[in-house]
Parts: structure tokens; C-alpha cells; sequence
């Protein structure tokens, strides 16, 4: 099954929030997706104090620094930290819901404890194809999710 890459800067505001999309939808529906692989790092790692929480959803939604596995829209997460205590330590963390297949576009957010603090994103996708059955339970689990 291949595999497609996505890997990108999200640089936030002055809110410290960032959003952006990857567009996957397809006229039929007929591609399905996982994520595989996910991995955060911020634009400047020698920077003494940075956190970010980076959360991957199925629908659009507004970034915040709050982590909610019961959402039924959240595909996969990760938290970045790093503190200067006489050395730097950086730390992170990151959970994917690999079992979630997808057939629609995909919300990247990045909420940053402060504003201008830079970060990349790498994300690897699993592509397979979806039958009737499969893309139906999908599109219908996207749609319900809208509403």
C-alpha cells in the first residue's frame, strides 16, 4: 500500500494559533487513509522554552492547547516542550489512532504558548483502496461528524 508524505511550517499568531489543511477528498470517495507516522519538531529546537500542542482532526476546528480523546474527530496528536534547567531538554509526545480510516480532507492545528513560535510537521499516510462497504462507513462517519 502506498504511502504519501505531507511535511510543512505552521507558524502561528500572535494567539499563538495556527491552522491549515490537507486536501485528500476525492469525487468518489473511493480512497481511504491512515496515518502512520507523525512527527513534530519547532522551526528554532534551540529555543529555552517552547510548547506546542499540535492536533490532527477530520473536520475544520479552531486550535487550542486543550487534548480531548473522546472527540470523535481526532485522528492524532502530538505535544512539544523544551526547558532550559542548566541544560536543554526537549520532550514530546504523540499519539496516532491508526485504526481510523478517512476518505475526506484532514485539519492540521498548532496552538503555541506564545505567538510566532514556528512548527514543522511531518505526517506519513497510509493510502488504500475503499469498497462500497468502507467508503460509505467513511464519507457517512465524516458527514455525521459536520452535522
Amino acid at each position: 500500500m502506498p504511502i504519501k508524505t505531507f511535511r510543512g511550517l505552521m507558524t502561528t499568531d500572535a494567539g499563538g494559533d495556527s491552522t491549515d489543511v490537507i486536501v485528500l477528498h476525492t469525487n468518489d470517495g473511493s480512497i481511504g487513509y491512515q496515518i502512520k507516522k507523525l512527527q513534530i519538531i519547532p522551526k528554532d529546537p534551540t529555543d529555552v522554552t517552547t510548547e506546542a500542542v499540535f492536533q490532527i482532526f477530520s473536520i475544520p476546528t479552531d486550535s487550542t492547547d486543550e487534548i480531548d480523546f473522546s472527540d470523535q474527530t481526532l485522528l492524532g496528536c502530538a505535544y512539544w516542550s523544551n526547558h532550559l534547567s542548566g541544560t536543554l531538554y526537549a520532550e514530546d509526545m504523540i499519539v496516532i489512532f491508526d485504526n481510523m480510516t478517512f476518505n475526506q480532507d484532514i485539519y492540521l492545528t498548532c496552538k503555541s504558548d506564545s505567538g510566532g513560535k514556528a512548527m514543522n510537521y511531518y505526517i506519513e499516510l497510509e493510502q488504500m483502496k475503499l469498497d462500497l462497504n468502507e467508503n460509505t462507513v467513511a464519507t457517512l462517519k465524516d458527514i455525521r461528524n459536520v452535522a
